[in-house]
Parts: structure tokens; sequence; C-alpha cells
């Protein structure tokens, strides 16, 4: 069995992964964190983490960015392995946890699907192929009216797992409106869409000569980004400090 601490147990995503907990026997919360403090009937909910007094095996952090940097040095000192889903991180935040993940275990991930990351491998192993015979590649991304960022992160991983498989041939081109030229065989498009509850949804399109092949993967709930960072949790429970990415989970499974 492994023990969770929930980081951020009230925000959205924390009730997710509380709710998706409740229906499985391999994984529980053993602790809760929220600066609300509002209590929950299944764990323990405390104001924060130095009034934490239970023994966990892992950390998921799903809370807002000024708290990464707290959670992180809370994670060395008691030597927890951490699964860092906070977007938006600083530059200097990602160094600390880089820093950080020198003396304990820590999971870091541009998305936390499962479908997502395996997709990452997908496309990298197509790219090596079809970029080679110069098929034109382009990533399009829909998300929700509300979401501030764009393109993605996840869109921007797709397109840096491309480049990695095609020795970092392409530039990245996010707006075609300014030109008016043919497309040069060292790019790749990536547009994003915001609208209306798109949870998220992200299209690789490989288009060559009289055929394409497209790779497309839709997320209907925030559910499936849940799901991956339980999975993390229990795969990082019990392993050695390191910088750990979803790709060591799914080859771990």
């Amino acid at each position: 069995m492994t023990k969770v601490m929930m980081y951020g147990c009230n925000v959205y995503m924390g009730h997710v992964i509380c709710d998706l907990i409740k229906a499985m026997d391999h994984v529980e919360v053993a602790a809760g964190v929220d600066v609300t403090g509002v209590a929950n009937d299944d764990f323990p909910v405390f104001t924060s983490l130095e009034k934490v007094d239970v023994k966990v095996d892992a950390i998921i952090d799903f809370s807002a960015a000024v708290a990464v940097d707290s959670v992180l040095d809370y994670a060395v000192e008691k030597q927890i392995p951490l699964v860092e889903c906070t977007t938006g991180l600083s530059e200097e935040q990602l160094a600390h946890l880089e820093e950080c993940s020198k003396k304990v275990a820590i999971l870091r991930s541009a998305n936390m699907s499962l479908g997502v990351n395996t997709l990452l491998k997908m496309v990298k192993t197509a790219a090596k192929v079809l970029g080679e015979a110069g098929f034109d590649i382009d990533i399009v991304e829909k998300h929700h009216r509300r979401k501030l960022d764009a393109p993605s992160g996840t869109a921007l991983a797709l397109a840096d797992s491309i480049n990695e498989a095609c020795d970092g041939k392409y530039n990245y081109v996010f707006d075609r409106s300014e030109r008016r030229m043919q497309r040069p065989a060292d790019e790749i498009g990536i547009s994003a869409v915001r609208g209306g509850t798109i949870v998220g949804e992200h299209e690789i399109i490989f288009a060559g000569t009289d055929e394409v092949i497209e790779f497309k993967h839709t997320a209907y709930s925030r559910a499936v980004f849940g799901k991956g960072a339980i999975e993390a949790a229990v795969y990082l429970a019990g392993k050695p400090a390191g910088l750990y990415d979803m790709s060591d989970v799914i080859e771990g499974k």
C-alpha cells in the first residue's frame, strides 16, 4: 500500500485525485495539506507542511507555482519522493527542482497523462522515418477559453520530441500571417485554439506527397491527469534520488 500526501487537496485537481484514490486498493491518501484547512472525512488535513505528523511514501503537488519551492525543500528535508504536477514554474524554480532532485526522487512532466506520454514516444519514432522522407509537420492544440498560455506545454513537448529525433533540424513557427512564401522544409507549425470547455486536444500532422498521417490525443476530463499523477506516485515511492518523468513510469509498468 502506497501512502500519499496530497498537497493542495482542496483545489480542483486535489479533489479529483483524492476521489480517484478512493476506488483504489493499492494506494491511499494518508494526509492532505491545504491553506484553507477544510476538513476531509477520509484523511487528516493540515494547513502547512510543518504541521504534518503522518508518515507517507510520496507527495503529489498539484497546487500553485508560488508554493513549489517550499514543497521541494520539504521533500528534501524529509526525504519523501515528490510528484510535481504544478505548471508555470520560473527558470529559477526549474533550477531549484533540478538541484533538489540530486537529493531526493522527483518526477516532473509537461503532461501527466499516460496517453500523452505514450504519444510522445510514438511521434518520435514516426518522425525518424517521416521527417527523413520530407513530410511536413504541424501541431494543432485546443484548450478551454480560460487557459492563459499558448501554445500549450504539451504541444511544445511534442515538437521537442520530434526535433530530438531529427537532430534538431526544425524551427518552430507560431504565426504565418505576416509572410508570403512557400513553406520551408525545416519548420514545425504550432497552432493554438482557445474556446469553450475543451479539456485538451493535441493533433500531430505528418503531411507528405499524396498521403497524410495523423496522431491525435483527446482528454475528455482532467481525471486523465490525476490518474497519471497517482501512477507516478506509486512508481516513485522508494526510488533513489534523481529527476524522473512519465516515460520512466510507462517503461516501469
